[in-house]
């Protein structure tokens, strides 16, 4: 499927994790991604209305996006990820509309801070800019340029050590 389409967002519902399961799956070469949003839903991290599916006008889940709890130093933020769209519906805009949709809902939620290791080349176009601007780095090596933070607000961004939840082993 390589048509854009109109695609419905929404949070996930539990009737929806057997489908999140599988995107991930198939998004991913390993099961890595989905076995970590799993362990995620039962951790503290986890924030109920910030895992974020998209779906065909058919109510077919065919992209995700997930925003949990970080902290950059002691500054709570949210980093996203996994952001999964399976092979056959990638390029369609299903990814960018689950993440559109997630950091929407994390701004009306208060949220301040957006954290993400990801492709440099795919992320600003949601804002995100190098999190090293700020001051913001990781307790492990990354290339530099991988490693982003968007404001959801106009408030000055912390520097510091970001800290994942538990199940991102980082």
């Amino acid at each position: 499927m390589s048509t854009r389409t109109n695609w419905i967002t929404r949070a996930e519902t539990d009737a929806d994790i057997p489908a999140i399961r599988e995107i991930n799956l198939a998004a991913f070469d390993t099961a890595e991604e989905a076995d970590l949003v799993d362990a995620l839903r039962d951790d503290p991290a986890w924030l109920d209305d910030l895992s974020i599916l998209s779906a065909a006008p058919d109510g077919k889940p065919v992209g995700y996006a997930l925003l949990t709890r970080c902290h950059v130093d002691d500054t709570p933020a949210l980093c996203l990820g996994p952001c999964a769209v399976p092979p056959e519906y990638q390029r369609t805009g299903a990814g960018s509309a689950a993440i559109r949709a997630a950091l929407g809902a994390a701004e009306q939620a208060g949220e301040h801070l957006v954290i993400v290791l990801g492709h440099p080349t795919y992320y600003p176009r949601f804002g995100f800019t190098r999190a090293s601007d700020y001051g913001i780095r990781l307790s492990i090596e990354v290339p530099d340029e991988a490693l982003m933070a968007l404001s959801l607000d106009s408030e000055p961004l912390p520097g510091g050590t970001v800290r994942y939840a538990a199940p991102f082993g980082i």
